[in-house]
């Protein structure tokens, strides 16, 4: 028997030397303990070739099992290995994901809620944030963040040393600078993976139409009623989502207004702009630092929700969030069939 083991493994290292394919050593191989297993039934017992290969045919039966026991489960684990790749390599394939961006955004891409399809979706979304302040900046950070494909931000003013305490998209050496570019340089800084646009102008009537259309969602955070209404006005006319915010002193408002899909819009619930004195901008009546960002990041997170379909957004509801008392209040809202941006028109 040692004589065939040693015969054996000749022709494994000559196949070697010879530059064989593994598959036909193991053939050649198959092939010997084959004939020894042929010698032991044909030959009679006391042969001398059946003596000299272990004189019984079992142990060689016994070997070949073995043997096909473990071709057997390397077969399997291979294919295992196969499958599991296949499966890891499939997230990559949506959206055309690169390894970074996997990596990235494996937190979102693990909820239930959010999963590839949402991650791609995510990417192939484009947002327009009116206003780089106190609002947008905590939401510019989280959309880009999460992985929002084309972000657009409007915003005419410049940095300025005042805006710093709450503005957290802007670094103290970004004073005098248009807010757009900060917020782009930033953007950039923080997700390579995002395509930024800025506009260093003032919404107007002018060019509202045309810059809407090219988005999926609006979001503004403006202390500006004319141009919050214009905002309105032109989203309801194009049917896009408005992500609305606004806040003073401590507190804060978050809704979403889409008459296209039911709900009401701005005008609806502030059918007129209050007195200027009545609503005092942060530069009059201050606001506390900490909390635009907590209401810029549920305009990021409701923005989130619309594109992804996760949850329910708050599609015909208010939230508004009292930071000094730390209390939270939702309420519903219902259209005005005489609005004049989204009421009928009989």
């Amino acid at each position: 028997m040692a004589l065939v083991l040693v015969l054996a493994g000749a022709l494994w290292v000559l196949g070697i030397v010879l530059g064989t394919p593994a598959r036909l050593r193991w053939g050649m191989i198959a092939c010997l303990w084959a004939g020894i297993v042929g010698l032991h039934l044909i030959l009679p017992e006391g042969h001398p070739l059946r003596l000299a290969t272990g004189a019984s045919a079992a142990p060689w039966l016994l070997l070949g099992g073995f043997a096909a026991l473990g071709l057997g489960y390397a077969r399997i684990l291979h294919w295992l290995r196969g499958r599991s790749a296949q499966r890891t390599a499939k997230p990559q394939q949506l959206g055309s994901f690169s390894e970074a961006e996997l990596e990235r955004y494996a937190r979102h891409i693990v909820l239930r809620e959010v999963g590839g399809p949402g991650q791609k979706k995510l990417k192939e979304a484009r947002v327009l944030v009116i206003g780089a302040g106190g609002l947008g900046s905590p939401a510019l950070m989280y959309l880009a963040a999460a992985g929002v494909g084309t972000i657009g931000v409007i915003d005419d003013d410049v940095v300025d040393a005042s805006n710093l305490h709450r503005q957290v998209i802007h670094p103290d050496a970004a004073i005098g600078l248009p807010k757009v570019q900060s917020a782009a340089a930033a953007i950039a800084a923080q997700n390579p993976h995002v395509t930024v646009r800025p506009y260093h102008c003032r919404l107007t009537q002018e060019i509202a139409a045309d810059l809407f259309a090219d988005y999926d969602i609006i979001l503004e955070g403006l202390d500006n009623f004319e141009t919050r209404y214009l905002a309105n006005r032109t989203a309801a006319a194009l049917g896009l989502p408005l992500v609305s915010g606004a806040l003073s002193q401590w507190e804060g408002q978050v809704s979403i207004f889409d008459p296209a899909r039911g709900t009401p819009c701005y005008e609806c619930i502030f059918e007129h702009a209050p007195d200027a004195a009545l609503a005092p901008s942060c530069a009059e009546a201050g606001v506390m630092g900490a909390l635009p960002g907590v209401i810029g990041a549920m305009l990021a997170g409701e923005t989130i929700k619309l594109i992804t379909g996760a949850g329910t957004p708050l599609r015909g509801e208010m939230l508004i969030y009292d930071a000094l008392h730390a209390d939270a209040r939702k309420f519903k809202l219902t259209p005005r069939a005489d609005c004049r941006v989204c009421g009928s028109k009989e």
